[in-house]
């Protein structure tokens, strides 16, 4: 799973790796990036998320469907396949590795339009709770937004 981050003034690339426990060269990868000096502060890249958190890791058997693993795990199946970056009718593989949304959070993806306001009342709480409760919010749409229950 990963995530939109707009670097910030004064960040490098080890100060990025080490904010989502990762290796540079796991987001000079993802991004296409030639040399770690070739970030500035301002551009949007693409980081994993820190998916302990949030996530529990699920290995798909033979004869898995994304539709089976939602209910076994009492979830929507649409949120199962966004937050792998499947669509729902996608085809999932015996041995692949996908991400199993914890029960004790809320999860939501944002949409064109969102404002702080209409995701703090989807989660039924403040603005400054949704701010506290989430690393960086950009609004942009897909952004992945998590409430602790």
């Amino acid at each position: 799973m990963y995530d939109k981050y707009l670097i910030r003034t004064g960040e490098d690339l080890s100060s990025i790796a080490k904010k989502f426990n990762t290796k540079e060269s796991i987001i000079m990868d993802l991004n296409n990036i030639p040399f770690p000096d070739m970030i500035r502060a301002g551009k949007e890249i693409i980081v994993p998320i820190k998916k302990e958190k949030y996530f529990e890791y699920y290995t798909i058997k033979k004869g898995d469907t994304l539709y089976g693993i939602a209910r076994e795990y009492n979830i929507n199946p649409d949120l199962l396949a966004i937050l792998n970056g499947l669509n729902s009718e996608d085809y999932i593989y015996p041995n692949q590795e996908i991400l199993i949304p914890k029960s004790n959070y809320s999860y939501y993806v944002t949409k064109g339009g969102d404002t702080i306001d209409i995701v703090s009342n989807k989660f039924n709480q403040s603005n400054r709770d949704l701010l506290d409760s989430n690393e960086t919010i950009y609004l942009l749409p897909g952004q992945l937004l998590v409430k602790k229950n």
